[in-house]
C-alpha cells in the first residue's frame, strides 16, 4: 500500500452496480478488481489481496456475510477491510454484518459522498495500524536480538549450536551431545585468604580482572569458558583434531597473562602476587542441558571434567602449575602425526613426566605431565611430547 495505489475489490451480482462503482472509484485513483459473486470474489481475493472489498450481501448460492466469515478464517485475509454494500436496512442484517467483523455497513441506494468518506478513513486507519504492527514487530526483533546478544555473554555461542540449532527458544531439557573435548580446570591458590584480607567488592574487582585476562587467553586458542565457580573456571576446547594442542597453547598463555596480571597488583588492594594451578584432561563429554523445567543450565557432564579437576588439586601437591595427563599428550601427538601435512603452529612446550597415580575418587591410575613453556621459540609439532 506505501509503493502502490490503494487495491479495492468490487463484489455485486448485479453488473450495473459494478459499472457504478468503477466509474465512481475509477475517477479517484483507486486500482480497482471486481467479481460476479460469492465464490468468484474469494478466488480474486487470494489471487491479488486487496486492501478493501464492497461487498453485497444478497448474492446467490453465496452471500456476503459468508464470503466475508471465509475471508476472516483465512490467514492471509483475515485482516483484509470490508465495508458491506446491501438494501438489507434491518437490525438483524446489520447485527450479524458485525459478527462477520464487517468494518462499516452501508445500505442501499448508496450516498457516495459518505462512501468516499469511509473508503479514505478506512484505508487510512489500515495503513496506520499496518505502520504500526511494522513498527512494533521491528522493535520485538531489536528486543529479541539484545537479549540474544545478552543471553550469549551467560551460554557460549559453542553451547548454542549444539542445545539450541533451531535459535535460543528452540532450547530444551535434555538437550545434548557427546564428543571428544580437552578441558581446563583453572583454580586460584590461597583465594579463601585473599577474600579474608579484602572487601567483598574488592575481591570482586580483581577478580573480574582475572577472568577477563583468563576468558581472553582461553578465547585466543579456540575454547570457551563454561563456567566460573567462585575463584576457579571450567573451559573446553572441542576444534577437532586439535582440541588438545589448542588446551595446553591456552593453558600457558593463561600463564603468560597472569605474570601480566600480576604486575598491577595495588590497582588491586592485592599484597601478593596471583598463582593458579591448572589441569587438562581430554576425553568424551556430554554437552547439554541439565536441572529441571523451572531452572536449567548448559553445561558439560562425564569423566573428562572430573579428572581435569583432580589433575588441578595435583598440582599443589607436585607443586606444578599446569598438569596435564598422558590422554591429552597422546592425542596431540597422535593428531600431529595425522596431518603433518598442514601448517600450524602451536606455542612451543616441553612435558616432563611427574609420576603415575590414582586420583582421588578415581581407579585406574594415571600418568601425569608437566607442561612446561620454552620460551621466543617455534616447534616442529612432530616432535611436541619429551
Amino acid at each position: 500500500m506505501q509503493n502502490s495505489k490503494p487495491r479495492i475489490l468490487l463484489v455485486d451480482d448485479d453488473p450495473m452496480n459494478l459499472f457504478l462503482l468503477e466509474e465512481l472509484l475509477g475517477d479517484e485513483g483507486y486500482t480497482l478488481l471486481t467479481a460476479a459473486s460469492g465464490t468468484e470474489a474469494l478466488a480474486v481475493a487470494k489471487e491479488s489481496i486487496p486492501d478493501l472489498i464492497l461487498l453485497d450481501v444478497m448474492m446467490p448460492e453465496m452471500d456476503g456475510f459468508e464470503v466475508c466469515q471465509r475471508l476472516r478464517q483465512d490467514p492471509k485475509l483475515q485482516t483484509v477491510s470490508v465495508i458491506f454494500l446491501t438494501a438489507l436496512d434491518d437490525d438483524q442484517s446489520r447485527l450479524r454484518g458485525l459478527d462477520m467483523m464487517g468494518d462499516d455497513y452501508l445500505t442501499k441506494p448508496i450516498n457516495s459522498q459518505l462512501l468516499l468518506a469511509k473508503i479514505t478513513n478506512i484505508l487510512r486507519l489500515s495503513k496506520m495500524r499496518s505502520q504500526q504492527s511494522r513498527q512494533q514487530v521491528i522493535a520485538a526483533w531489536e528486543v529479541n536480538d539484545y537479549i540474544s546478544e545478552k543471553f550469549r555473554l551467560f551460554v557460549p555461542e559453542q553451547y548454542l549450536d549444539r542445545i539450541a540449532p533451531e535459535g535460543v527458544e528452540s532450547i530444551r531439557l535434555g538437550n545434548a551431545r557427546e564428543e571428544e573435548i580437552t578441558v581446563v580446570f583453572c583454580d586460584i591458590r590461597g583465594f579463601t585468604a585473599i577474600a579474608e584480607s579484602q572487601s567483598a567488592m574488592e575481591t570482586f574487582k580483581w577478580l573480574n580482572a582475572f577472568f577477563t585476562q583468563m576468558s581472553q587467553a582461553i578465547a585466543s586458542h579456540h575454547g570457551f569458558v563454561d563456567k566460573f565457580l567462585g575463584d576457579a573456571l571450567l573451559a573446553i576446547f572441542d576444534r577437532p583434531e586439535y582440541h588438545a594442542a589448542d588446551a595446553i597453547n591456552a593453558a600457558l598463555t593463561m600463564q603468560d597473562y597472569l605474570k601480566e596480571f600480576n604486575r598491577d597488583l595495588d590497582q588491586y588492594k592485592l599484597e601478593s602476587p596471583i598463582n593458579i594451578g591448572i589441569g587438562i584432561h581430554t576425553g568424551l563429554g556430554l554437552i547439554g542441558t541439565v536441572g529441571s523445567d523451572q531452572r536449567m543450565d548448559s553445561t558439560v557432564i562425564g569423566d573428562v571434567v572430573n579428572t581435569a579437576a583432580r589433575l588441578e588439586e595435583l598440582t599443589k601437591i607436585y607443586k606444578c602449575p599446569i598438569l596435564a595427563s598422558h590422554t591429552t599428550l597422546t592425542h596431540v601427538k597422535t593428531r600431529v602425526n595425522n596431518v603433518e601435512s598442514e601448517t600450524q603452529e602451536f606455542q612451543s612446550f616441553e612435558s616432563r613426566w611427574v609420576d603415575r597415580v590414582t586420583p582421588r575418587g578415581k581407579q585406574q591410575a594415571l600418568d601425569l605431565y608437566e607442561i612446561l613453556a620454552i620460551p621466543m621459540q617455534k616447534v616442529d609439532i612432530a616432535t611436541l611430547l619429551s
